[in-house]
């Protein structure tokens, strides 16, 4: 299967006149399309609702429209949480998850009327000390089932491994003492496996919690009110890869629903979900322009951009596809390795990719980058974080985050004196 890009040379030409490369640019149409697909496909559940992962993509142009499509925020920071708020999002339409959390955050969440999702046992007495005894009437706990998570003969993930949640007695006990301090309702959360492509992901995990809701609810008697499914269902970075259909997807949580909850009278319970990736990376391109090339034991091309701009390449060796705008249609009939400027021999886009002959100056587009890309940027090697773009679906674009300059990499600096350019 082909990857088309959303944006258009012409398209491309016209807005680096006004804002030069490299920058993110996000498909406004897209992302609304997939919000309502991904809504229609829960609306079995009278109380569904996304929670858009703020650390995916902390824009405030891009939560306003998540907004407007109805999600709330999924805050796991002080600053996110900050962030939501100036869009006008609070009190329950904010899920708080963090963990490792200070004072200063877990009191936000808290004043702001968050749902507080529990990371672990100990926690539930710091959230006591930091509402000053008055624990919110409902609490949400994150689990953690340990062993490796199976789907069919495949490992999807293995949470003995992973820091985060509760084992099932440590949410038995905390959900007692939360009821004892006078909380009357329960969440209860789980995360197991990262980018998933199968249509099954969410079905199986939804039966793990479905059934623990079960056994939490007789051991304890609690309420438990909703279920988050969080993130995990990924997106088809590479041509060849299965693309999930979140209509199937809500199809498979319903029949688990029905099957295990349904029979308890427990289908009162609301299905969230956390979802970033899925929500934004594929309605998100990286442009950059070709400024150099390099011809010794490999073919190099020196993009505008580097891992800067786009860390997941370098970081985990992810693969992100790449179109020359203008030569779609062109043979690919040359071996690159895609580069940018840092200091850093993993500072690589693609390791012999075949693409279309690349010229000095062509337009390219980085593909899937509409979440955790410009999220993760950084400043090794004085670099500075590009712009943010969004397209609108009649074609208009407007800047929604300037490129830094200078003056901003020197600010956090207290050196007077000194005048740094622009």
């Amino acid at each position: 299967m082909d990857k088309k890009p959303f944006l258009t040379l012409a398209k491309a030409r016209e807005i680096i006149d006004q804002i030069p490369t490299p920058f993110h640019i996000y498909d406004e149409a897209g992302i609304r399309a997939n919000a309502r697909a991904l809504k229609q496909a829960f609306s079995w559940n009278p109380g569904y609702r996304e929670y858009f992962a703020v650390k995916a993509t902390p824009n405030p142009y891009l939560i306003q429209i998540l907004k407007e499509e109805g999600c709330g925020c999924d805050c796991s920071s002080y600053t996110e949480l900050l962030l939501a708020e100036a869009v006008g999002v609070t009190g329950h339409d904010i899920m708080f998850s963090s963990n490792v959390t200070p004072v200063k955050d877990m009191r936000k969440a808290y004043e702001m009327g968050a749902y507080i999702n529990l990371d672990d046992a100990t926690h539930v007495d710091f959230l006591d000390r930091v509402t000053d005894h008055h624990i919110p009437e409902t609490v949400c706990l994150r689990y953690n089932p340990g062993g490796s998570f199976t789907l069919g003969n495949a490992i999807m993930d293995m949470p003995q491994d992973a820091k985060y949640g509760m084992t099932e007695a440590q949410m038995i006990s905390s959900v007692s003492r939360l009821m004892e301090l006078g909380a009357k309702h329960f969440g209860i959360h789980a995360f197991l496996a990262s980018n998933t492509t199968s249509n099954e992901y969410y079905p199986e995990l939804a039966a793990i919690l479905f059934r623990l809701a079960v056994r939490v609810h007789k051991a304890t008697g609690c309420h438990i009110s909703f279920i988050n499914l969080s993130g995990g269902v990924g997106v088809d970075y590479r041509p060849e890869e299965p693309r999930c259909d979140i209509g199937l997807i809500g199809e498979g949580v319903r029949k688990r629903y029905e099957q295990i909850l349904t029979p308890e009278g427990m289908d009162d319970i609301a299905i969230f979900t956390e979802l970033g990736r899925y929500m934004l990376a594929p309605y998100g391109h990286l442009v950059s322009t070709v400024l150099h090339f390099k011809h010794i034991y490999r073919e190099y091309v020196g993009l505008d951009a580097c891992a800067a701009d786009l860390m997941r390449p370098a970081m985990y060796g992810a693969y992100h596809h790449i179109t020359v705008l203008g030569k779609e249609n062109a043979p690919l009939d040359h071996v690159y390795d895609v580069t940018g400027g840092l200091c850093e021999n993993n500072d690589k886009f693609a390791i012999q990719r075949s693409l279309p002959e690349i010229q000095t100056g062509d337009i390219v587009v980085i593909h899937d980058t509409g979440a955790h890309g410009h999220s993760m940027g950084y400043n090794y090697n004085g670099k500075l974080r590009s712009a943010e773009v969004l397209l609108h679906p009649d074609g208009t674009f407007r800047l929604i985050r300037r490129a830094e300059t200078p003056a901003d990499y020197f600010a956090t600096l207290d050196i007077s004196g000194l005048h740094f350019g622009k």
